[in-house]
This record gives structure tokens, sequence and C-alpha cells, in this order.
């Protein structure tokens, strides 16, 4: 399964917001400096997270975005799914039933081994990311991250 990039871009940034002090918020422009990546694309996507519920934007001089929940409330999943949508990768075509070797009707009444193997892998890759949150992440940062991701995000 590959995800696209900017999938790596929401998880980061909102692990960076989780980092910030409360009622700090940092810009789509603040975000995209500290990552090196492109504003208006990047700004799309937080927008994703701002309608899922994980982020709350604000708007002025001193808005910006910052988590709209608990780093505790907010998981993996919640993240991804927020940006790529809940669908499995895998679907099953039932190729088994085409060409020469196609099986009949009557054998392929049971799910295909290979599409069950699938979404049986797809369940546990979700269940490990709904049972994984942020502050389950930000436990595992160095010490001094937080501390540095603030000075450099928002200064």
């Amino acid at each position: 399964m590959k995800l696209p990039t900017s999938t790596e871009w929401v998880l980061h940034c909102a692990t960076s917001l989780a980092q910030l002090r409360p009622g700090d918020t940092a810009s789509a422009a603040q975000l995209a400096a500290y990552f090196d990546l492109p504003a208006p694309y990047l700004a799309k996507q937080l927008q994703a997270l701002t309608r899922a519920g994980i982020l709350a934007a604000t708007t002025g001089p001193r808005g910006g975005f910052r988590l709209a929940r608990a780093p505790k409330d907010v998981t993996m999943l919640q993240i991804v799914e927020a940006v790529d949508g809940p669908v499995a990768p895998y679907e099953c075509r039932e190729i088994r039933q085409q060409g020469r070797g196609a099986l009949s009707p009557q054998e392929c009444q049971e799910t295909c081994v290979l599409a069950r193997t699938m979404a049986e892998a797809h369940a546990a890759w979700r269940a490990h990311l709904a049972g994984v949150s942020l502050a389950d992440i930000l436990e595992e940062l160095p010490s001094g991250a937080p501390a540095r991701t603030r000075r450099l995000l928002i200064g």
C-alpha cells in the first residue's frame, strides 16, 4: 500500500501542532516553511483535518491551526482517514473467474482467499493506527523536541 505524500505531511504537522503550548497556533505558511512544503497545497490538507474535527482554525493576525482535541484523543487513523478516506487499498475484481483459468461461479461462492487475506491485513493496519494517539507519538519524541519545534515553528 502506498499512501500519498500529503499523508506524511499531515502526520508531521499534527505532531508539530501537538507540541505547541495551549492557545498557540501555527499558520499553514509557518508549517510549510518549517517542513519546506508548498503552502497552498498544505493549506488544503490542513483544511481536511479541520473538517474532520482534528484541527481548529482561527483567523486574524495571530490566527492559524491548533489541535481541536487533546493529543490523547487524536489517533493516527483519524489523521490518515481525514485526508485519504477509509477506502481499503485492495479491491478484488474476481479475476479468478476470467480467462483460460476461469473458475465456475459455483467454485467462487466463498470470498477469494487473496481478497480475504488483504482485507485482514488492512483491518490489522487500521487497528494498529487506531490504537496510536498523538500523545503516544509525543511520548516517543526526544525530550528537547517540543521546545525546538515551538522555537523554530512559531518563534
